[in-house]
């Protein structure tokens, strides 16, 4: 799990001789709770950037949870299809589908009725057969998730997306662009370990981003100086059974990376590059990163190692 190494704000200091305050909001959204931090020399300025930054996070919430019944992939998911697709959504089921060629299915947005069968099956406290799963595993292809124009549509009845693996960090990249327009400059945006920031906490400081063990999260495996850059995680944090299915198998990924975690220029590619890091293994995804320009991926083993990747 990735945390910003940074204070509780509404403080205030003397930065290059002058004086900045340190504000902080969390709000939750994105089904997880939204931290972001500005350091800025005007309070209210400030307040108003962090106040339009959550808005936009909001937005694609509204435009991409597959828990909200008047979202774009809600609808998509009703009726198989999806007239007047906002550019948002286009952006990410674009962006999800080309790292699905790259990674030969790796990752998958049309994963969703496979993730629904085991999360029924883990409440009734059991596990699906081979058989539902295989039955299950016809509607996961991305390559028949196709969009026309402003429409989006499946080509397969009964197939569903979600964008969970990519919503998230596509938010925080809209939330920092938000606050760069209000002429933002030093900013950090944590949605539930997608981080992306402008700048450092100050023009001479950087953010500190540490990776927690996920076998023991007391424990911080490394800490990260990050400038203009994003990063997410993926792992076991949240789950006592491991919550990440592998699209080509439908079934939970079995190997020895308990962690992933991946820097990128965006938060929208360190999300869903997490994922082409932890199904593989480290063996194979050293190979498809080496090909990858401007990423840098970190792995946590089972038995605590730490590699770099590629």
């Amino acid at each position: 799990m990735l945390d910003p190494a940074a204070k509780a704000a509404g403080s205030s200091r003397f930065l290059n001789k002058k004086m900045v305050h340190l504000l902080k909001d969390v709000k939750i959204a994105l089904g997880t709770f939204v931290t972001i931090i500005i350091a800025h020399p005007e309070v209210d300025a400030g307040n108003a950037a962090m106040r339009l930054a959550f808005t936009e996070i909001n937005r694609i919430q509204n435009l991409m949870s597959v828990y909200s019944s008047e979202s774009e992939v809600s609808l998509l998911n009703k009726n198989g299809f999806c007239a007047g697709l906002s550019d948002d959504t286009r952006q990410v089921i674009q962006k999800s589908n080309y790292y699905s060629k790259l990674s030969g299915g790796v990752f998958d947005i049309t994963i969703l009725p496979v993730l629904e069968l085991w999360e029924n099956k883990i409440k009734l406290h059991t596990f699906p057969s081979d058989e539902e799963i295989l039955e299950k595993q016809k509607l996961v292809d991305y390559r028949n998730l196709v969009i026309l124009n402003n429409q989006v549509k499946f080509n397969k009845e009964g197939m569903k997306v979600t964008l969970a693996g990519a919503a998230k960090g596509y938010a925080v990249d809209k939330a920092i662009e938000t606050l760069i327009k209000c002429d933002i400059k030093n900013a950090l945006v944590n949605a539930g370990g997608d981080i992306r920031c402008v700048g450092g906490k100050t023009d001479t400081l950087p953010w500190k981003i540490a990776i927690r063990d996920p076998l023991d999260k007391r424990r911080v495996c490394t800490v990260l100086d990050m400038r203009d850059r994003a990063i997410a995680t993926s792992g076991t944090y949240q789950r006592s059974y491991n919550d990440i299915i592998d699209p080509r198998s439908g079934r939970p990924v079995e190997q020895d990376v308990v962690s992933a975690s991946v820097l990128a220029n965006s938060a929208l590619d360190a999300d869903i590059l997490t994922k082409c890091l932890f199904v593989p293994g480290i063996t194979k995804a050293r190979e498809f990163f080496s090909n990858l320009s401007g990423i840098e991926a970190i792995a946590i083993t089972r038995d605590g190692s730490i590699v770099n990747i590629p």
